[in-house]
């Protein structure tokens, strides 16, 4: 058996992509994996065979950094980072005005490359990060059954009436005004309407008999996987989801590094907090300073993550935090009493399954739903990146330390004992295996196309 994993050439969607592949690896299958060079060395590191394919004009491997970023890619990072600055509908505004350029780069190129690694790698299943359209366009071309995997909340993927890149709900902290939300709305609209026609205006002219897609933003494969717990998920909008499986979460294996390892076996009781904005929004300093200073009024062990930061700009630091462009998070998190974060489904979802209960500071695309789900099921609190005060963040992490939420734990009790991949795997059995169906003309033609 052979696994075919398409992912972007970023490290916060191949590394979920990895783990949930490593199932099958296991298993003594052979799996291949179609992503960036910036994602190459992972790759063959987890014993997967690497080829290569770009989806997209820049690539993230850890520490994101507009200095190392080539000029366009820097111009559009700086000009993110400024949206967060003034909150979350220009956020929202500026990120479904980009999508054309972020989610559909070069897409004919990328299906035609997309049917070579088909071809070649005669694949038994296939699984794609729902986020790769331009791939997507390859496999639908081909009709070929797929497993789609959500690896954001599961409002990346709308139903019904909803429309990508607007929150179906807001933490009480931060929701907007009903005419900001209106003015949102009609961007995305927009948006939508103009990704759909040139995503199907590709599809035409890799195969004219291939049936258009509504929403390109909402087509999916025949299998979608959420890699999410279906305990934070409302039942009315799972009876509206497609063909599905929750994973729960999909936690990597990690080795820490001995300076962490040194750093947590210390004899220090304190409860330990830690900090990560991601790879992206690490680099709002102004916020981190604020969350150092915050912290600095909690009796608590801190490790944090600060991306490209310059330490210089957060602040005095105690000598005894562990502070670093990045940390093992996995491994902090074990012993963590609470998680800082922005709201990313990766932290979300490791979180809850050691039971970690979580202070949101959500800044764009699905972490607004994520953090609403959050504080709805009892397992944190959000607040607003922007307008928080250095006690009102204090204030919130006091309150989690005094008050964890058992629902929290029960959670983490449940996933654990219920591993993501092994949930995909299972799912995944139920589609037909590719080499078992009759040999598809499509391939061949847009192969040689």
């Amino acid at each position: 058996m052979r696994l075919l994993v398409i992912t972007p050439d970023y490290l916060s969607h191949a590394l979920p992509m990895l783990t949930i592949a490593d199932a099958w690896l296991r298993r003594g299958n052979r799996v291949v994996v179609a992503t960036g060079p910036a994602m190459a060395p992972l790759v063959r590191a987890a014993g997967m065979e690497y080829t290569e394919l770009i989806m997209s004009r820049g690539s993230n491997a850890g520490v994101l950094s507009t200095v190392a970023a080539r000029d366009e890619e820097a111009r559009s990072l700086e000009a993110f980072f400024e949206a967060t600055r003034q909150g979350m509908v220009p956020t929202l505004r500026y990120q479904a005005e980009q999508r054309a350029t972020d989610l559909l780069w070069r897409p004919e190129q990328v299906a035609r490359r997309v049917s070579n690694i088909v071809a070649d790698s005669n694949p038994s299943a296939v699984i794609i990060d729902h986020l790769a359209f331009s791939a997507s366009i390859g496999l639908r071309a081909l009709g070929l059954p797929y497993g789609d995997v959500v690896l954001g909340h599961p409002t990346a993927l709308p139903v019904g009436n909803e429309v990508y890149g607007v929150p179906s709900a807001w933490p009480p902290a931060i929701g907007p005004c009903s005419t900001e939300m209106a003015s949102l709305r009609a961007t995305a609209d927009g948006v939508t309407v103009a990704f759909t026609e040139a995503y199907n205006g590709v599809l035409r002219r890799l195969d004219p008999t291939v049936a258009p897609v509504d929403d390109a933003f909402a087509a999916h494969g025949e299998l979608v996987l959420y890699d999410y717990p279906a305990e934070l998920h409302g039942p009315i909008r799972s009876a509206r989801l497609p063909r599905h499986a929750f994973l729960g979460s999909a936690v990597r294996n990690e080795v820490a590094d001995p300076d962490t390892m040194a750093w947590l076996s210390r004899a220090d009781r304190r409860p330990l907090v830690v900090v990560s904005l991601g790879t992206f929004l690490s680099a709002r300093t102004d916020v981190l300073a604020r969350i150092t200073a915050a912290l600095q009024r909690v009796d608590v062990r801190v490790a944090m993550a600060i991306g490209s930061s310059d330490r210089a700009e957060l602040g005095e630091i105690p000598s005894d935090w562990l502070v670093r462009p990045s940390l093992p998070q996995v491994t902090l998190l074990e012993q963590a009493a609470v998680l800082v974060t922005h709201g990313g489904n990766n932290s979300v979802t490791e979180a809850l399954t050691f039971g970690v209960p979580m202070l949101v500071l959500p800044f764009s695309t699905d972490q607004f739903d994520g953090a609403a789900a959050v504080e709805r099921s009892l397992a944190g609190i959000a607040l607003d990146p922007n307008r928080s005060s250095r006690a009102l963040i204090a204030g919130g992490v006091r309150g989690l330390l005094r008050n964890p939420p058992p629902q929290v734990h029960q959670l983490g009790e449940h996933l654990r004992a219920n591993p993501g991949p092994e949930v995909a795997f299972n799912a995944m059995s139920t589609l037909p295996d590719l080499r078992n169906l009759a040999p598809d003309p499509r391939i061949g033609a847009l192969v040689s196309a």
